[in-house]
């Protein structure tokens, strides 16, 4: 994050690796109070500011995705006799990162050597839906959204910038906490700051425009693209989704003879209806290969659902159409079962392909028999 992430500054490789006036101070400051490892700092004139670096935050320890564990808040690291861990000269002691891939150069903290050992957390259950949550990178990615947008973006924008004069400097903290409440993440904004109440009261008597809410959106979605937040059509759909309905809904509470209801719930968010990743093949997806043929039955055979139909469903039929039912199950193809057979006999189910004749022959006689499990 604080070298790939501001390139015009730092060049990893390069015998210069710094270009100071590479980028704006408030940019580069940013860069460097995100990076993991503590090992960046920075000085106006021969003075380093490592109070500017360092943050006031609670402890806490981050398992980062596909990488090492974030240290923050101040926690001290022992060595095994209980003595201070060595670190080289002048990182911070705030935060730093530990070696979680074991092949670290500087054990016990983190060397980078996740990324050239191909290190990956362990696999997921195919069957695990992820939350929005989830699927954004946790409150660590909403963090870094929410920070771009209200320390970079915002003072910026004239039109916006009266509207956040007098926020709280805590302010990008609790609408990454609202935002991960919304996506499925823990409560934390309904335990710490007061849940939809305080929301609304944000919100009431501010004259909230149309103008405001359009810039709102566009410049939230560039602060999005520039955290790493993902871009994959579902995500985005379900994040945009929530982002229109949920600054429409502040302009509308914002006019002056408003009257909101004061106590409704914190809004919940998923995937809607375009469903979660993995629920349509993508078009950039690699071809895969012929599954094994699914045996039919003979002619004088009992068609059943567990020996015949079912094995006619691929891994990624199913997956396709989980957000309405699921083809491996007995009861909900028993119950979707015309709709099922006229999609086949239409062409429109598979998505990547009709079926032959022959299977939907079987499928056929399988509801005509009474449609045996």
């Amino acid at each position: 994050f604080c070298t790939d992430r501001l390139n015009t500054v730092f060049h990893v490789g390069d015998e210069r690796f710094v270009t100071p006036n590479g980028a704006r101070m408030d940019e580069v400051i940013r860069a460097v109070r995100a990076c993991p490892s503590g090992a960046l700092s920075y000085a106006l004139g021969s003075t380093e500011i490592r109070d500017g670096v360092d943050q006031a935050r609670p402890p806490a320890i981050e398992v980062s995705k596909d990488g090492p564990y974030r240290v923050t808040g101040g926690i001290a690291l022992k060595d095994g006799q209980g003595n201070d861990e060595a670190r080289n000269t002048g990182v911070s002691r705030e935060h730093y990162s530990l070696c979680r891939c074991g092949h670290s150069q500087n054990k016990p903290f983190c060397s980078g050597m996740h990324w050239y050992v191909n290190f990956h957390d362990p696999q997921v259950d195919a069957e695990h839906e992820p939350t929005l949550f989830e699927w954004v990178g946790g409150l660590p990615a909403l963090l870094r959204m929410t920070h771009l947008f209200y320390d970079k973006y915002i003072p910026q924008e004239p039109l916006l910038l009266p509207l956040f004069v007098g926020m709280s400097p805590d302010h990008p903290e609790r609408v990454a906490a609202w935002l991960g409440e919304v996506f499925g993440g823990p409560k934390n904004y309904s335990q710490q700051y007061g849940g939809y109440p305080r929301m609304l009261s944000q919100h009431i008597g501010k004259h909230i425009t149309e103008a405001h809410r359009e810039r709102w959106v566009s410049l939230l979605c560039q602060a999005a693209d520039e955290a790493g937040v993902p871009t994959d059509p579902e995500f985005r759909s379900a994040f945009m989704s929530y982002i229109e309905w949920g600054s429409r809904l502040a302009v509308e509470n914002s006019t002056p003879d408003a009257h909101p209801p004061l106590h409704m719930p914190m809004p919940r968010w998923d995937w809607g209806t375009a469903g979660p990743p993995g629920s349509r093949i993508s078009a950039l997806a690699p071809v895969q290969e012929e599954e094994k043929t699914a045996a039919l039955p003979s002619a004088n055979e009992q068609v059943r659902f567990s020996l015949h139909i079912k094995p006619l469903f691929r891994q990624m039929d199913r997956q396709s159409m989980k957000w309405a039912f699921d083809l491996w199950s007995y009861e909900d193809v028993t119950k979707h079962a015309p709709g099922i057979l006229q999609r086949l006999q239409n062409g429109s189910m598979p998505c990547d392909g009709a079926w032959p004749h022959e299977k939907i022959e079987a499928f056929q006689r399988w509801i005509d028999t009474g449609m045996q499990e």
